[in-house]
């Protein structure tokens, strides 16, 4: 008998909760035209006018899947060159890509943002140059190119980290110390842990903008449907007084699920443009430090897909508990490895317990998660950490959930589907 017929046998008999669709409502509030918004951003004092006619201005762009982002990049574009100055576009994402050069411009394309889009030409290295050091030794880094650039200009979202708290996380500050200091940047000021994090990052970016010509930063907060909920240009010598408050915004428009304890936690994608960790710990309370905190006590995670987005970069996959054979073949495990090599948190680029199909992942969460009886499994299933609008709760919850004003239910209980090779359909 080989080994998949004694786990089918094993796990055979488990039953799998039937399903009910939900809705969760949050706040729908969205900039109706995101691009108009950059515009009127870019005429506040302290922005677009810091840009000379003739400079070469470096616009630093990020890895993550952030909602209009290659529309509100071309907003600036344009409008550097009406300032007659000459952009280009830096990759600002750490080791991100594979920690290659070819590999960052690839992810900045899969986001939409390529030369011929833009209107400007993808500057991507590796190479970095050393600025200065912190007082505790640790190096700070900057891209060569954008170093070399007469102006920098950095755009990214802000929002809550997904491996530690503090003042400042994940923002602009972030963008500038781990991103633009490429992969070996994004090294330094994770080497000494995460839990140090909350002040490398500020104090290496505060020396980054005294020693850069970074101008001002366009900070991004989106709602909990990832949609763009607020755009504002802000100069660089404000980015860090005012990135708490846009932190503290960020927190407050967070999606969520709604039920604090849960068996097993089903989510059908994972990837590099949906969170740094594959899926956001903000959302499962499953966090790769301990760091962090929040979020829902799930007993049992299961992950069945990579997004094509992610480009093989499977970080997050040994936070959960099973996944797929599927995933494991889509995973890049050199690009998933270099994510931990990097950010010295290994754990999440482990492989989590590996079944050959949706079907036995999901009958081994249920009969790992501790309960006396399988039926009364408490599950949940989403799309991904991004979406968690319309998402699958257990019969079992239906009650509960209706104690919510913000949970509409939208279907009758069923079974999951499946198709001839036990995959969710």
């Amino acid at each position: 008998m080989i080994m998949t017929d004694i786990i089918q046998k094993v796990l055979g008999d488990i039953p799998i909760p039937r399903m009910v669709r939900i809705k969760q409502s949050f706040d729908h509030t969205i900039l109706e035209d995101p691009s108009a918004v950059t515009k009127q951003q870019l005429l506040k004092a302290g922005t677009l006018d810091t840009v000379k006619p003739g400079q070469q201005v470096a616009i630093a762009v990020g890895s993550r899947g952030i909602a209009n982002i290659a529309e509100i990049t071309k907003v600036v574009v344009d409008a550097v060159k009406l300032a007659g100055a000459f952009p280009f576009i830096v990759p600002c994402m750490g080791s991100h890509g594979g920690a290659t050069a070819e590999g960052q411009a690839d992810v900045l394309q899969h986001l939409g943002i390529d030369e011929h889009t833009m209107g400007a030409p993808i500057r991507s290295s590796m190479e970095v140059v050393k600025l200065d050091e912190l007082a505790n030794g640790l190096p700070i880094y900057c891209d060569t190119l954008a170093s070399e650039a007469d102006a920098i200009i950095v755009i990214n979202r802000v929002k809550p980290h997904t491996a530690f708290r503090g003042r400042i996380e994940s923002g602009m500050l972030k963008m500038i110390s781990i991103g633009l200091g490429k992969q070996k940047g994004a090294e330094a000021c994770h080497q000494l842990g995460f839990k140090y994090m909350a002040e490398n990052v500020p104090a290496m970016a505060r020396i980054m903008i005294e020693r850069l010509p970074i101008v001002f930063g366009i900070a991004i907060v989106e709602n909990a449907y990832d949609q763009t909920y607020l755009i504002e240009a802000i100069p660089a010598n404000e980015l860090e007084e005012r990135e708490p408050a846009l932190l503290e915004l960020a927190k407050s428009r967070m999606p969520k699920l709604f039920f604090e304890q849960l068996d097993v936690l089903v989510i059908d994608y994972i990837g590099k443009n949906i969170s740094g960790d594959g899926m956001d710990p903000n959302i499962t309370g499953r966090y790769p430090t301990p760091y962090a905190h929040g979020g829902p006590d799930v007993t049992k995670m299961v992950v069945l897909g990579l997004t094509p987005e992610s480009n093989g970069n499977a970080n997050g996959v040994g936070t959960a508990d099973f996944t797929t054979r599927r995933l494991t073949n889509m995973a890049d495990w050199t690009a998933t490895y270099m994510n931990g090599l990097t950010s010295t948190v290994c754990a999440p680029t482990k492989t989590a317990t590996t079944l050959e199909t949706d079907k036995l992942a999901i009958k081994a969460a249920v009969k790992t998660c501790n309960i006396l009886d399988y039926t009364q499994c408490r599950m949940v299933r989403i799309r991904d950490t991004l979406h968690l609008g319309e998402i699958e709760i257990s019969a079992n919850l239906v009650e509960e959930a209706r104690q919510y004003s913000e949970i509409t239910i939208l279907s009758d209980p069923y079974e999951l589907k499946f198709d001839d090779n036990d995959q969710l359909i």
